[in-house]
């Protein structure tokens, strides 16, 4: 199931980033209504005016049957910023699952979470499963995750985490056949995700690296 892992039945094998720089959504940020003074006759500018913070932009929802559970454990900072870089990059994850079971190779909610590079790269991981008309069912445990700001700027990030494949399987939509991990092969799966902070405030996966066997439980 590892992103640029060989795993699950080959099929979860290939490697990917998740999602695409923000489509340049215009946000409307429409000017503030003055405020009019009390007195009618009054020729005074208006004492205050109204400012408004435009919403953010509206983010997909994606969904994911009960036949496949990612279990998110500790996905949380004490830190603002870090906790949006967490938030973020969950999502990615989940956008990516959730298009290999809807048998969805261009999903819209990828273009939403990855840059272009990273919505590339994730195309090729998930056609690894559309191709071969595969699915995933079972459960998996995402867990020991970390986010670090990187410069000043506080737009780039490093999101550290683990996946248990141990109880996670892909599935043949026609014949029903079910494939695990190859004997021997050790389930936990250690990801290295480098994210980009677009103008509209939304953390998108630039590049995913996997390591198997490289969680510390």
């Amino acid at each position: 199931m590892a992103r640029r892992t060989p795993t699950i039945a080959a099929a979860l094998a290939v490697g990917a980033a998740l999602l695409l720089t923000a489509c340049g959504g215009s946000s409307d940020n429409s000017s503030s209504d003055k405020i009019k003074g009390a007195g009618e006759g009054s020729k005074s500018p208006s004492a205050s005016a109204s400012t408004s913070k435009a919403p953010g932009p509206t983010r997909p929802v994606i969904s994911i049957p009960k036949s496949f559970q990612l279990n998110f454990q500790g996905w949380t900072s004490a830190d603002a910023d870090e906790q949006a870089v967490l938030n973020d990059g969950k999502e990615q994850v989940r956008a990516g699952y959730a298009a290999i079971i809807a048998n969805d190779p261009n999903p819209d909610s990828l273009a939403f979470y990855d840059t272009v590079a990273g919505l590339s790269q994730d195309k090729l991981w998930i056609k690894t499963y559309t191709d071969k008309d595969l699915t995933v069912i079972g459960k998996a445990p995402v867990y020991e995750a970390k986010a670090s700001l990187l410069g000043n700027t506080k737009t780039r990030a490093v999101l550290n985490y683990c996946m248990d494949e141990s109880k996670a399987y892909s599935k043949n939509r026609k014949s029903g056949k079910v494939a695990g991990n190859p004997a021997g092969t050790d389930p936990k799966v250690f990801y290295t995700s480098t994210l980009r902070k677009n103008p509209e405030g939304i953390w998108q996966t630039v590049s995913v690296s996997s390591k198997r066997g490289g969680c510390s439980s």
